[in-house]
């Protein structure tokens, strides 16, 4: 088994994404940056990141979303995230079982995950355009500009 953001991995970070914003959702977009800061969180002036900063990390992104959409499916089959269709197109949104999973997980990489994913959610999304960061990030730009983050944050 691949260990190293495997479906099973990707799964519980986008689990602990979902169950912070929760009950707002999420779409495949800004799940997809949302992972990425969370695990760069030092890049973006947020607490150390969670992963060691790599070369080719920019490429990690455009990767994510495949493995992202495998994960959320884990979900979706656990009855821990459900699938919706709002009026910007499908959003992915934790049930109240996703929750009450992530309160039962204990592990410290998982403590730091939460903290993170609560200041990606509640303190660097709304400041920034899913569109134009993750633009920025694949081109590998220095910097990101801040704008409004839209739609689905809590």
């Amino acid at each position: 088994m691949k260990p190293l953001n495997s479906p099973l991995e990707i799964g519980v970070r986008a689990l602990v994404l979902l169950s912070e914003s929760h009950p707002d959702a999420l779409d495949l977009a800004q799940l997809a940056l949302l992972d990425h800061a969370v695990l760069h969180s030092g890049e973006f002036d947020g607490p150390p990141s969670l992963h060691p900063d790599l070369p080719a990390r920019s490429g990690e992104l455009g990767l994510k979303r495949t493995l992202l959409e495998q994960a959320l499916l884990v979900l979706i089959r656990a009855d821990l995230a459900e699938l919706e269709a709002d009026g910007t197109g499908l959003v992915y949104r934790a049930t109240e079982r996703g929750p009450a999973f992530v309160d039962v997980l204990e592990a410290p990489y998982i403590l730091r995950l939460r903290e993170r994913a609560e200041w990606a959610v509640h303190q660097w999304a709304p400041d920034n355009d899913v569109r134009a960061t993750t633009r920025s990030l694949l081109t590998a730009l220095p910097s990101v500009t801040p704008r409004s983050f839209g739609g689905h944050h809590g």
